[in-house]
């Protein structure tokens, strides 16, 4: 995938709502470089933007609006309109005829169904870490919570929630398995909007490092049946707070 231009900010990205009451997505943006395929550009910067937002902050439709996307990227409509299809195809979108391009919010059902794939993949990711990353690629995930101590993790709360976010991917990356990354990798992007949603309900903080804490040493370890377990329970964790207290997805 090409590189994201480095100034989308998702605070920016909402405009005035529309007449049929949604919200039109205004990502900040620079024109693209002629240099590298306009669709992909497009797509990298568009799924960004996406990424970027609270899509689950409110029930409201969130519309993306192509001609004025196609403007502020400085570019025709057309790679425009094929990276909305790609991300629709993707799950990302979807297209509502005389309407128009509107963000996908999963349900409940959708989310608990891919936190349980995801589940399964992480904690597969556990088993090959014990089995063959080096002692270095398993100290950087202790190195990832230091600054996270001593009852500061609310007082700093969207650090942490991107710390922990990095977390998961490394475990899938540190796996070496490139069949299991790519498996991965676009339904991640979809949890990682509900993980920014859920990380600051109930304790979920506290309980997350507490978790991540156990399966960093289980992984110093070579720990691999306990290691792979705690993973997975961590995952299934997150399915039962969403079963239990997510009714902003209904």
């Amino acid at each position: 995938m090409p590189d994201m231009p480095d100034n989308i900010s998702a605070r920016r990205a909402f405009a005035a709502p529309s007449g049929d009451a949604a919200v039109v997505a205004r990502p900040a943006v620079v024109p693209l470089d002629v240099a590298d395929s306009f669709k992909n550009k497009a797509y990298a910067a568009l799924k960004n933007v996406i990424v970027s937002m609270d899509v689950y902050r409110s029930r409201t439709d969130i519309r993306l609006d192509e001609r004025r996307l196609a403007q502020d990227f400085g570019i025709s409509r057309t790679p425009v309109r094929e990276a909305m299809a790609q991300l629709e195809r993707e799950g990302f979108v979807r297209s509502v005829p005389r309407r128009g391009v509107y963000i996908v919010r999963k349900t409940r059902r959708e989310v608990i169904e891919m936190i349980t794939a995801w589940a399964a993949l992480e904690s597969m990711a556990a088993r090959l870490i014990t089995q063959n990353a080096s002692p270095e690629d398993i100290a950087a995930l202790r190195k990832m919570f230091a600054t996270f101590e001593n009852g500061e993790l609310r007082a700093h709360l969207d650090e942490y929630s991107e710390a922990n976010i990095e977390f998961h991917q490394t475990i899938v990356r540190l796996s070496g398995n490139g069949v299991l990354i790519s498996l991965a990798e676009n339904l991640f992007t979809h949890m990682r909007m509900i993980r920014r949603k859920t990380i600051g309900e109930k304790d979920r903080v506290e309980r997350s490092i507490r978790d991540h804490m156990n399966i960093i040493e289980a992984l110093e370890a070579r720990d691999t049946a306990r290691a792979e377990e705690l993973v997975r329970t961590h995952a299934l964790g997150l399915a039962e707070h969403v079963e239990k207290y997510a009714d902003y997805l209904d």
